[in-house]
């Protein structure tokens, strides 16, 4: 059984990930941690990381940025692995989570769904095949209350294209101050925010009289808890390092 501590339990994605959770036999939540402390399932629920005494095999983050730097300090403290799921990092962040990585084992991706992973690789493989000769653009679409622009999706469907293509590429978020023609060496990334939207990505390579379209769609959150719910099972007993999509994708079981 691995034991998991929540933070972010009273969110709308903790509430999908303890109902998941309740359905399997192999995790249970033994705590969670949000500023709401009302409890709504059989664990208990503090207010912060410190009001938690016991021990857990596997931390889910599913809050607010803002919290990383103690989440990342109790997990080096208490040799806990973590999954860190929430979006909206800065890249500052991101290097944090990779300097914490040689610590203690962290999963991190910019985003837990299994499609939007085999949509890297498809973006991939098009890049190296269609070379230079294919301008390319990202589109992201989420709902109006997300806060950072553009996704870190988005980010990473573009540094997947630009790996791809020998790191030839610029990134170009905008371009109404620009009055010129499009140079080659560049992706362009673009935001929509709206309504209700979950979470759309679509990566165009534009030719010679062709466009070739890979798009994904979630149409719910629990893409994005499902592909988290396997990270925590996966992650559990790991040694210290950075873990990815790849690897669980792979079915690397070695711990």
């Amino acid at each position: 059984m691995t034991n998991i501590l929540l933070c972010g339990a009273n969110g709308k994605m903790g509430h999908v990930i303890e109902s998941m959770i309740s359905q399997r036999a192999d995790l249970s939540i033994i705590a969670g941690i949000d500023r709401n402390t009302v409890p709504y399932s059989r664990f208990p629920i503090y207010d912060s990381l410190e009001a938690f005494h016991g021990k857990a095999d596997v931390v889910m983050d599913f809050s607010n940025p803002a919290l990383l730097e103690d989440l990342l300090a109790y997990c080096i403290r208490t040799g806990t692995p973590l999954v860190a799921a929430t979006t909206g990092y800065t890249p500052e962040q991101v290097q944090a989570i990779q300097d914490a990585s040689r610590q203690v084992a962290i999963f991190f991706t910019f985003n837990l769904s299994l499609g939007i992973n085999l949509l890297m690789e498809l973006a991939q493989r098009a890049a190296a095949v269609l070379g230079d000769a294919f301008d390319v653009e990202i589109l992201e679409k989420h709902h109006r209350q997300k806060l950072d622009a553009p996704s870190g999706t988005a980010l990473m469907l573009a540094d997947a294209v630009n790996q791809a293509s020998g790191e030839r590429y610029q990134y170009q978020y905008d371009r109404h101050s620009r009055r010129q023609a499009r140079p080659g060496n560049e992706i362009g990334i673009h935001s929509v925010r709206g309504g209700t939207i979950v979470g759309e990505h679509e990566v165009i390579f534009a030719g010679r009289d062709e466009v070739l379209t890979l798009s994904h769609s979630a149409a719910s959150k629990e893409v994005f808890a499902a592909g988290a719910v396997s990270a925590a099972a996966f992650l559990a007993g790991r040694p210290a390092g950075l873990y990815r999509m790849k690897e669980l994708l792979e079915g690397d079981t070695a711990k």
